[in-house]
């Protein structure tokens, strides 16, 4: 018998027909069915808020006995953060030249204020990046794109989103963009746009940032995935977030 991963690939690959590419720039929220839309839009449905509970909670919680707490700097609701920077991470720092995404920045509060980190995709990081997420909550995604450095990132992201990995021999390009609106069990295809996440995934009950979707994405490519705090997986994170520039944030979306 075919596990799942054997039958996803002989679906993709059996069944699939390629079809005009959708040139409209559509949120996951259009390929879901109406049940899960109903389950996103309500606020005692949506199962993504419990991880936006937690993280409000961890925000105002102090990370060592007698610390700071995230709240002392942003409001006990998150209410002084700034909305549209939070709209525009993962951000390139010019002076670190480094790709940051939410989650680092949230980790490097933390350090700050209690000298420790946590791992990149802790349930604990992603429900702290849930909350601030949420914040933004129907401001359009708008990762900064100007300028020569950015654009070769953004270069370099897009030859990593067209190749092809794995077994299966597939790129996110083909997935998301050739395929995208085509059924795989029971399920649309979509675009593989970021302003959902964090996600709630029904499919396997948690909640999935973009990194860690990228990485559960490849695993069913039956390919080797890039570590969580590679260069490859910091690219691939900026230029599918600037792929979503325009559209609202949703977070928590809920996703199969």
């Amino acid at each position: 018998m075919m596990d799942n991963k054997a039958l996803f690939a002989a679906v993709l690959l059996g069944v699939l027909l390629a079809s005009p590419v959708i040139a409209e720039k559509l949120s996951g929220y259009a390929f879901v069915k109406d049940e899960t839309r109903a389950m996103q839009d309500d606020d005692f449905a949506n199962p993504g808020l419990l991880a936006m509970e937690k993280g409000a909670a961890l925000f105002n919680t102090p990370f060592r006995p007698g610390g700071k707490t995230c709240a002392e700097c942003h409001g006990e609701d998150g209410e002084k953060l700034d909305v549209q920077r939070i709209a525009g991470y993962p951000i390139y720092d010019p002076d670190s030249k480094e790709i940051v995404s939410l989650q680092s920045r949230v980790n490097t509060c933390r350090s700050r204020i209690a000298d420790d980190i946590l791992p990149t995709n802790h349930p604990d990081l992603i429900a702290l990046e849930t909350f601030v997420r949420h914040r933004a909550q129907g401001v359009p995604v708008n990762v900064n794109t100007a300028g020569a450095e950015r654009q070769a990132l953004l270069t370099h992201g897009e030859e990593l989103y067209k190749t092809r990995y794995g077994l299966i021999d597939m790129s996110c390009h083909v997935c998301h963009t050739v395929y995208a609106g085509q059924y795989v069990r029971g399920q649309k295809i979509s675009q593989g746009q970021t302003n959902g996440f964090p996600t709630y995934r029904l499919g396997t009950g948690e909640m999935a940032s973009l990194n860690l979707r990228i990485t559960q994405c490849m695993d069913l490519m039956r390919a080797e995935p890039f570590p969580p705090d590679s260069e490859e997986m910091k690219l691939l994170e900026y230029y599918l977030s600037a792929r979503s520039n325009g559209l609202p944030i949703e977070t928590p979306a809920v996703r199969y």
